[in-house]
């Protein structure tokens, strides 16, 4: 039988990704599906990449999660805080096409201009970059609100990615995450216990799970960035709190931008907010500045009593997204991926992110969409 046909799986073919059939031996001989490259280069570039892992502990019985589909748990001996696991094989590297502009980690990984400017105080946009970022958060709500529409029990994260990435190519925009520091998809999926940075894969949405959403675009030279979290079907009780007050710590925090406000002082509102309902702030990962770069100055801590430094000035771009934890344990652990953050205890988190600009009377949620029901 003729090997099916499928796209390079090398995440740095140097041919596009085309059609093709050379086939991992050892991943056919384990019944795992879609490895396959279009020729012996991609093949031996592969096996750096998260295929590697495929090689070292993927046997028999043992990973396979369903032997009709080839889906397994690439780190089996990893001690999971919750019940979420990583379901691969994660589909190949999702092409865009060469006339689409795209930012200058694409190739490598590494955001070379992020980190020249790093350390550098946050830029001030003139009106033209304004409207840049105006269009870009516009089209990036766009994309968010698309995915959204698709959640359902039943539907893989990888099919969420898929919408995605189309969705952004439709615009003439690049996904922002893309081979962001080597990230392998196009946007992120953050399930129940994660709280950010999930990987789309293999796994289907199950009722009474609840996901994060996290898209980034980029067009024309700048970035817009939004996430949001979404029940699946019917949620407990729990996470229906925990998605509200989120949503608050976000909206209240909103309400302090403006000329003027210290960049510190937005913890001071958001963790109040979040022990009052039982939950806690995650301390690790901030909102950031946003503009011609995906990530940069200023840095935006969630949790009170933080040593943020920066005073809010009329044409600065950043985002505030506070990660939310039920119960009192804010600390996090990563899965051997390198990028899928944890709570501790298994207990679920939630996000909300928009990205603002302040203007010279308040500010202007950038990313903003029609008010949901909570």
């Amino acid at each position: 039988m003729t090997a099916p046909e499928v796209l390079c799986q090398s995440a740095n073919c140097p041919n596009g990704n085309p059609p093709s059939r050379l086939e991992c031996p050892t991943c056919h001989k384990l019944g795992i599906q879609g490895s396959f490259f279009c020729g012996q280069e991609c093949f031996k570039a592969g096996c750096e990449s998260p295929h590697k892992v495929i090689h070292n502990i993927a046997t028999p019985g043992t990973q396979l999660n369903d032997a009709k589909n080839g889906t397994f748990n690439p780190f089996p001996n990893f001690t999971y805080s919750g019940d979420i696991r990583p379901v691969y094989p994660l589909s190949p590297k999702r092409s865009v096409p060469d006339h689409i502009p795209r930012p200058d980690y694409v190739n490598d990984g590494i955001p070379t201009s992020e980190n020249r400017r790093m350390g550098h105080p946050p830029r001030i946009l003139n009106a033209e970059e304004i409207e840049k970022m105006r269009k870009v958060c516009k089209l990036s709500r766009e994309v968010l609100d698309i995915a959204a529409s698709h959640i359902r029990p039943g539907i893989t994260t990888d099919e969420l990615d898929e919408i995605v990435h189309q969705a952004c190519i439709e615009r003439n925009a690049y996904p922002s995450p893309l081979n962001y520091r080597r990230f392998p998809k196009s946007f992120c999926t953050s399930v129940n216990e994660v709280i950010c940075h999930g990987i789309p894969d293999q796994r289907k949405l199950q009722e009474g799970d609840i996901v994060n959403l996290d898209v980034s675009l980029f067009h024309d030279g700048f970035h817009g960035d939004l996430n949001e979290t979404y029940p699946v079907g019917q949620i407990d009780e729990d996470s229906k709190k925990l998605i509200r007050t989120t949503r608050k710590c976000l909206d209240e925090a909103i309400k302090q931008c403006k000329p003027g406000a210290l960049i510190r002082d937005l913890g001071k509102t958001i963790e109040p907010i979040a022990r009052a309902n039982g939950c806690s702030v995650v301390k690790t990962y901030t909102g950031h500045g946003i503009n011609e770069l995906f990530h940069c100055s200023p840095n935006v801590p969630h949790y009170a009593k933080n040593k943020a430094v920066g005073t809010m000035k009329a044409g600065m771009c950043f985002t505030i997204e506070p990660m939310i934890n039920l119960g009192g344990n804010w600390d996090e652990v990563h899965w051997p991926d390198n990028w899928t953050a944890t709570t501790v205890d298994g207990k679920r988190s939630a996000q909300f992110e928009e990205t603002l600009l302040i203007t010279e009377t308040g500010v202007e949620v950038l990313t903003a969409g029609q008010p949901r029901d909570l």
